[in-house]
């Protein structure tokens, strides 16, 4: 009864007319950020930190976590449309989106993709509500072999990925991993695959990978006329999702709740994270996996649904125990400690009022972004009718500043073009890119995890069958990848590739 109370009064703060208005700009702005390729959150946020220096603590955290929950969305928009991922986590969204554009149904993905995304971030606040506490004391127990664990059920869920052709999904799988390790060793420090570059110390660009694979060898395939010219432009009846849409997208909406929630608890996950392994799991237990790839509504609400959750879910081990769970939630700390809160267990008794404010406003801040985005659904859809010649302009425009700006270096550009045209190799000889994907994502988080353990184990692999979570982990990521071979008959469709 205690913590109703504290949110009532919290409620009570964040539906006040100025904090209201903080949380409309933050989605305004999270929303617009999402839609520019190469920008994202943590920019996003971190370079609106400076503006909010005068405001009240409150209404400061309310618009920077607004920003960090609306840029979910915002990316969606350009994956559905113009299969160029507007941030990490839609990248997996471009698959069954834009297919669903090609259909004339763009408003269709992007209605689902607002209601999934609502769904997700209002369970995940709940979770934050009247969970947080356990919840966050769980995310302390999963130390190094937990996590390396659950990247073997992450890279396990390739196999779901692999559509027609194993092999061709290990060799996407294996460039993906190669372009990971390219970089710093994260735990000798010393420089492999460099080629004596200073500019790939940091690695390859994740971000201008992405729009280089998805959205670049798009236009280079359609320009060759290898693409339909034009996306369909919907009609009216065509925004408005059907009754069969919405039963098909419950149960993938409910997945993805549970995926993006649970993954946003453990320190070092990523909304990309949780959109692949939510896509994944669509590709292992939805009703309609068949269609996966060429315009479901599943590959839509999953992935979209991960994603906001995640984002929600992150906030948990940030407000109960001060510990940041992404680059993003980290820059969001940032921003706590310089209006004086420190976050973690004090927060709620030195700063009880500011801390139920903020939680409240999450719940405010989705409704504001449904209301937000559901009716301009038609707005973003008509982009659609803009010439093709212009639109392919805008498109390249908006992809060469997204990569520039990512570290403001042309080397990105030059990166996004060279994965681009391996783009268009790849879609050539029928290889699909989710597996390079899942891969990139997972393998340095992978990596790291497992030599951390052996460090800690002084080189033992027994540290991996000692840990009963680590156990259940590998049992479960065994078995999803052994799970082709111990199926005695292959139902029909499923060997339909998931990239087009």
């Amino acid at each position: 009864m205690d913590v109703l109370n504290q949110l009532l009064g919290g409620f009570a703060a964040a539906l006040s007319p100025q904090n209201l208005l903080f949380a409309f700009i933050g989605c305004l702005v999270g929303t617009l950020i999402g839609v520019l390729p190469g920008i994202g959150p943590v920019a996003g946020v971190a370079l609106l930190i400076p503006l909010t220096f005068n405001l009240e603590p409150a209404s400061a955290i309310i618009m920077l976590a607004a920003i960090f929950y609306g840029t979910a969305y915002g990316g969606t928009i350009t994956s559905v449309l113009l299969n160029t991922p507007g941030e990490a986590a839609s990248a997996i969204t471009t698959i069954d989106g834009y297919e669903m554009t090609k259909q004339g149904r763009a408003g269709v993905a992007l209605t689902i993709a607002a209601i999934g995304s609502f769904v997700g971030g209002v369970i995940a606040t709940v979770g934050l509500v009247i969970a947080a506490k356990p919840l966050g004391s769980l995310g302390l127990k999963v130390g190094p072999p937990e996590f390396f664990a659950l990247m073997v059920v992450g890279i396990s869920l390739l196999a779901a990925l692999a559509g027609k052709s194993m092999v061709r999904a290990l060799i996407s799988g294996i460039i993906g991993l190669l372009i990971a390790m390219i970089g710093i060793d994260p735990v000798a420090g010393a420089p492999r695959f460099t080629f004596g570059s200073d500019r790939l110390l940091d690695g390859v660009s994740f971000v201008a990978v992405i729009v280089g694979l998805f959205g670049l060898s798009e236009i280079l395939l359609s320009t060759a006329g290898n693409r339909p010219n034009h996306p369909q432009t919907p009609g009216m009846r065509g925004l408005l999702p059907t009754r069969t849409d919405f039963r098909r997208s419950t149960p993938s909406i409910v997945r993805g709740t549970g995926i993006g929630f649970v993954l946003g608890l453990i320190p070092g996950m990523t909304g990309s994270v949780s959109s692949l392994l939510s896509y994944g799991a669509e590709r292992k237990f939805s009703r309609f996996r068949q269609e996966l790839g060429r315009g479901a509504i599943e590959g839509v609400a999953g992935p979209e649904t991960a994603n906001n959750a995640h984002a929600n879910g992150a906030l948990i081990p940030l407000f109960t125990l001060g510990i940041p769970a992404s680059p993003t939630i980290a820059v969001l700390m940032g921003a706590f400690l310089q209006q004086g809160l420190t976050p973690g267990p004090t927060l709620f008794t030195e700063h009880a009022d500011i801390a139920w404010a903020i939680i409240a406003s999450l719940f405010v801040g989705n409704v504001i972004l449904l209301i937000l985005n559901v009716p301009l659904v038609r707005v973003w859809t008509a982009i659609l009718r803009i010439p093709q010649k212009i639109l392919t302009a805008l498109i390249l425009l908006f992809l060469v500043i997204g990569s520039y700006t990512i570290n403001y270096s042309v080397f990105d550009v030059f990166v996004m073009v060279g994965f681009g045209v391996l783009g268009v190799v790849m879609r050539r000889f029928d290889i699909p890119l989710a597996p390079l994907v899942l891969t990139l994502v997972l393998g340095p988080l992978m990596e790291r995890s497992l030599r951390e353990s052996l460090d800690i184990s002084q080189g033992d692999f027994s540290i991996f069958v000692t840990r009963p979570i680590t156990v259940v982990l590998l049992v479960i990521g065994l078995v999803i990848a052994a799970s082709p071979l111990l199926r005695l008959r292959k139902p029909a469709g499923l060997d339909e590739d998931p990239e087009t």
